[in-house]
């Protein structure tokens, strides 16, 4: 079944709350985290620890500090400390596959948080990736119809990195097919870190004498390293998307230095993990989660899912997020001076 046949609707609480407090009482959700470095990681982690709170459970956590080895570590360790649910988001989802064996062997759930484990017996929480890849490369595009594109992509280790760049690719290609538009420099990003994505643009406008139009970065840290190394060559305000609605992102938006930030509200998918967290480790079958989906990974294997829907942000529509208190004002609008609404 076709991912884009199967998406769930958005923004929507995907665990009736009766069952996820009924159940959360002496439960305790070890999470997993890939690292810190991302500034949304925070906010997810607040909104697991509200949910859980609110269900009566428990929170323990670890950070694998961007290692596929200490992870596996990490999640031994919250097994051995009696975890009743685990949420992973994998630094590296095939490395991290032995710990999900570890998680089912003692019969403890697993909720894929995030970025696909390739394994069917994790429940996969994220939002739609490709939908978010269509988006990023549509906002770009409708900026700037002709041209060089580059394309910075994500971690070559997180399965999201591909998903986004098939999405992208799908709004480009009958520009590319025309002609409007060539892909004249392309690179995964080691980590997600902004400093390799800068390295890797930086890179790329040498190779093409800064004969670039636009660039499609798959996150907002990657558009960051991009922003900075356009910045250096004087060409600061080219089209450049990013995701995750990352403050300083937003703010570039604002300013007219970043083109989309394809918002996931993560405050929605920490509040659906910790629920979702609570509600397996209570015994409710995964099938049955509220909104679950089956997705055919890219793998083969056939898991339970729940997708959630990005909201594009330009600026055209940059108040939805001083609205929805995901960002004040006065964050969105530093220095920027006669910005679109509410900047202006």
């Amino acid at each position: 079944m076709k991912k884009s046949v199967i998406i769930a609707a958005a923004m929507a609480t995907v665990m009736p709350a009766t069952l996820a407090f009924a159940e959360g009482h002496g439960v305790t959700v070890g999470v997993s985290w890939s690292n810190f470095q991302e500034e949304r990681w925070k906010t997810d982690e607040a909104a697991i620890k509200s949910a859980l709170e609110a269900a009566g459970a428990e929170y323990v956590s670890a950070d694998a500090q961007s290692s596929a080895a200490k992870q596996l570590t990490d999640i031994e360790n919250l097994i051995a400390q009696g975890v009743d649910a685990l949420i992973v988001l994998g630094q590296d989802t095939q490395a991290v596959i032995p710990a999900v064996q570890a998680a089912v062997d003692e019969d403890i759930p697993v909720v894929a948080y995030d970025r696909l484990i390739e394994d069917d017996r994790a429940f996969y929480l994220t939002f739609d990736n490709v939908e978010v890849g269509r988006l990023q490369a549509a906002a770009v595009l409708a900026a700037q119809p002709t041209g060089n594109y580059v394309m910075i992509k994500g971690s070559p280790t997180d399965p999201n990195a591909d998903f986004l760049r098939g999405g992208q690719q799908e709004v480009l290609q009958a520009a590319i097919d025309s002609g409007a538009i060539t892909i004249v420099g392309e690179a995964y990003t080691d980590g997600w870190q902004p400093a390799n994505a800068q390295r890797n643009m930086e890179q790329i406008l040498t190779e093409q004498d800064n004969n670039v139009d636009a660039v499609v970065a798959s996150n907002d840290g990657t558009a960051g390293g991009v922003v900075a190394a356009l910045t250096a060559q004087g060409m600061q305000g080219i089209p450049v998307s990013g995701q995750d609605g990352d403050h300083a992102a937003l703010n570039r938006v604002a300013a007219g230095t970043q083109t989309v930030s394809v918002w996931k509200d993560a405050r929605e998918l920490g509040k659906a993990a910790g629920e979702i967290a609570v509600a397996l480790a209570g015994g409710a079958a995964a099938e049955d989660v509220d909104g679950a989906v089956k997705f055919t990974t890219p793998g083969g294997n056939e898991m339970n899912a729940v997708f959630l829907a990005p909201i594009p942000v330009t600026a055209d529509n940059l108040s939805v997020v001083v609205d929805a208190g995901w960002i004040t004002q006065e964050a969105l609008c530093q220095g920027v001076e006669n910005g679109p609404a509410p900047c202006n």
